[in-house]
């Protein structure tokens, strides 16, 4: 296979890095992992936020990466507001500068919307509106890249792991399995290997602007009774979330052919989760 070009790649070790990174390499590229290297391969020079980056021999960049307290994006910032907006806006606008001409495709959030009323539909038309210095942050950066002709993805919450596992769902599915009661919710969900499918798009289709990102509006309950059908395991059921959930638009991404998973690629990927290590009760 002929490499299409070479990406440099933030954030390339991380949960959401590992899918963009895979399907980069599955799809002809050459990948330069600034900062910590990648467990899917490709070359890691050492970068961190901030810092001037090693983009020499870079056709494109996709910029994931974000320093934050672990577990937690939207209050990312703990106690060191500065810090926060020091290294991400900062650090991301400098990148901006020094990628010049080169493709950019920057992973925003759908948090730059959170200033709309719950249940709002969030086309990919809708004004930003950012109520967190997170959002804030990711609003203000994608800004910049637009004026320079980039794209940014505002995405959803994602699921699994680009080798399988169930990442984020990994507690949830453990206390599900050893009977405790699990509190409800329901969520926007994206499988991370439809955001990477995303990102090569806009990397090779073009676009600039903001593109909405998403895939189903899921019930823990649903999620639940999929997961435990597929692994063999029996809870407590969650009651059913009934609050209003504000939905991302994907309109544009649809536009260029995306086409995530839906429930057939979240069963896919639960079965691809089950019994990864998760106890079950006797």
């Amino acid at each position: 296979m002929a490499r299409r070009g070479v990406a440099a790649v933030t954030g390339a070790s991380g949960l959401v890095g590992g899918f963009v990174v895979r399907g980069l390499l599955e799809a002809g590229w050459g990948v330069v992992a600034l900062g910590r290297p990648s467990p899917w391969g490709g070359e890691a020079r050492p970068w961190r936020l901030g810092e001037p980056a090693p983009l020499a021999g870079c056709d494109a960049v996709v910029h994931l990466a974000l320093a934050h307290v672990p577990g937690r994006y939207r209050g990312g910032e703990g106690e060191d507001p500065e810090g926060f907006v020091r290294l991400n806006r900062d650090g991301t606008l400098r990148l901006w500068e020094e990628a010049g001409a080169r493709r950019c495709v920057f992973l925003s959030s759908r948090a730059v919307f959170d200033g709309w009323p719950e249940g709002t539909a969030l086309g990919d038309g809708l004004p930003v509106r950012p109520r967190s210095l997170y959002g804030r942050i990711k609003a203000e950066g994608e800004a910049a890249l637009h004026a320079r002709g980039g794209a940014s993805l505002r995405a959803t919450g994602i699921y699994g792991e680009a080798g399988g596992g169930p990442g984020k769902w990994g507690p949830l599915f453990a206390a599900f399995a050893r009977g405790e009661p699990v509190e409800p919710r329901r969520a926007t969900e994206l499988w991370g290997g439809d955001l990477a499918r995303a990102v090569l798009l806009l990397l090779e289709g073009g676009g600039t602007g903001g593109f909405g990102a998403s895939d189903l509006l899921l019930d823990r309950r649903e999620l639940l009774v999929r997961w435990g059908a597929a692994a063999g395991v029996r809870g407590l059921l969650p009651p059913r979330d009934r609050a209003p959930v504000s939905v991302l638009g994907c309109e544009r991404l649809r536009a260029l052919g995306w086409r995530p998973g839906g429930w057939e690629g979240l069963d896919r990927a639960l079965r691809g989760m089950a019994g990864n290590g998760i106890p079950r009760r006797g």
